[in-house]
């Protein structure tokens, strides 16, 4: 039975931008890792009889009829969409979600708090959750969440049709997974890869020890920031400034070139996968090491990152618990790996059953249909890594010169055709992207 699926995801896994339209549109949903888990939900979901396409914008409750009369299931992959600063997303996707006629499955829905999972934080949110949770439920069997801190709130609120299926990314691969550590101990000259999360200051130190100690060391970078300062400098509010960690272009990483951000998962992994060692902050920077064959360890700074640690075994520290000396040949001792693999399968096949539950068919059971989909995958030309802009090769900074000229000629051209009242705010919005962060506007 032909199956047509609307997935929330920014885009699709197929869908090739250039880091400046990635950047200008947001295409990242201010995170790399956004990508990795909504394309790992779409490759399990591609059966070959299902059509999937991606929603590429926010919710909206005005196209609930249009949904209805051309999908037959919305499936909602979300991370940590339970939280204060995504309370103003999650309201109008409850507004359509609550129009909608067709079934609605949520995969790996978390809650974000502290790392004790302090209940008080999310008293303000309860009654979005709660009204989200209704909406799905009147058209669902049971909602899926990443771990034991997220059903815990959910059952406080009332719900019991609640599952802990872990996140998408991390099955990738199906039932297929093991990790090993290539050899007995890490030394100094290997290649290290580090995550941070910007607002975790406490990495700062972190970053300084790892930096003057590992000379192969590189940072990859998930959030929008980053990004735009990689292509474009610092904006202008930020020159001339410099700190502890790597948020401008005078930190030591970005001068000697050790900053990688990807804007595709795929590129993404392949970096990684020449690397002996990655860790961080980041959960699906920790993931996507881990699902490219590299060992991977976590510092868990709140509960949505604790939790997913938990539900997959990852190696992990609270992040108040690391010493400001922690060092990565420590971190790569202590890695077990060893529950993370053996549980691997039975966790696929819980998150299996909740598909099945839904109706929904996976491609590692259809076939060859996820071997098709690796192979669309190897067939698509995707971006390279994106560096600082002061140590990115020649014809790089050639084809990045071109395109901020042609921001500039479609700029000219908008702004020759705007006449009236409100000029200056009409300006404002007209302006690309990449060129109002270089005007400073």
């Amino acid at each position: 039975m032909h199956q047509r699926i609307l997935l929330r995801a920014r885009k699709g896994p197929f869908d090739v931008l250039t880091p400046e339209e990635t950047f200008a549109g947001n295409w990242i949903g201010d995170n790399t890792g956004n990508l990795v888990f909504s394309h790992a939900a779409h490759k399990l979901l591609a059966t070959s009889t299902a059509e999937i396409t991606a929603t590429r914008s926010p919710a909206d409750p005005r196209l609930a009829d249009e949904i209805n009369e051309r999908y037959d299931v919305f499936v909602v992959p979300l991370a940590n969409a339970f939280r204060r600063s995504f309370v103003h997303r999650l309201t109008p996707m409850t507004r359509l979600i609550e129009r909608l006629k067709i079934p609605v499955v949520v995969l790996g829905v978390g809650v974000q708090t502290n790392v004790d999972g302090d209940r008080e934080y999310l008293r303000q949110i309860d009654e979005p959750v709660s009204a989200f949770c209704r909406a799905v439920l009147d058209r669902s069997y049971s909602i899926g969440v990443r771990g034991e801190v997220t059903e815990s709130y959910l059952r406080t609120l009332g719900f019991s049709a609640v599952e802990q299926i872990g996140c998408p990314s991390m099955f990738l691969h199906g039932d297929t997974f093991r990790l090993d550590k290539p050899r007995d101990e890490l030394s100094t000259d290997d290649r290290v890869a580090l995550t941070i999360s910007p607002y975790v200051a406490s990495m700062a130190a972190v970053v300084r020890h790892h930096r003057e100690r590992y000379p192969n060391l590189c940072y990859v970078p998930q959030d929008l920031r980053t990004l735009g300062t990689l292509l474009y400098g610092d904006a202008p509010e930020h020159r001339g400034k410099s700190g502890e960690m790597p948020l401008h272009t005078s930190h030591p990483l970005f001068v000697e070139d050790k900053v990688r951000m990807f804007v595709d998962p795929w590129t993404w992994m392949a970096h990684l996968a020449d690397y002996d060692f990655a860790f961080g902050t980041r959960i699906h920077g920790t993931i996507t090491a881990l699902i490219s064959g590299t060992p991977g360890y976590l510092f868990a700074h709140d509960s949505r990152t604790l939790e997913l640690a938990r539900y997959f075994d990852i190696p992990h520290r609270i992040m108040r618990d690391v010493p400001a000396d922690v060092d990565a040949a420590d971190l790569y001792a202590e890695a077990d790996y060893t529950a993370l693999n053996s549980g691997h399968k039975a966790r696929f096949a819980t998150i299996t059953a909740f598909l099945a539950k839904h109706d929904l068919g996976t491609s590692f059971a259809d076939g060859d249909s996820a071997a098709r989909f690796d192979q669309r995958v190897r067939e698509t030309v995707f971006p390279p890594a994106v560096r600082p802009v002061g140590a990115a090769p020649r014809e790089e900074l050639l084809t990045r010169i071109e395109r901020l000229r042609d921001d500039n000629r479609a700029l000219a051209d908008t702004v020759a055709g705007l006449r009236g009242q409100g000029l200056r705010e009409r300006i404002k919005q007209a302006v690309p992207g990449p060129v109002r962060r270089m005007l400073g506007r």
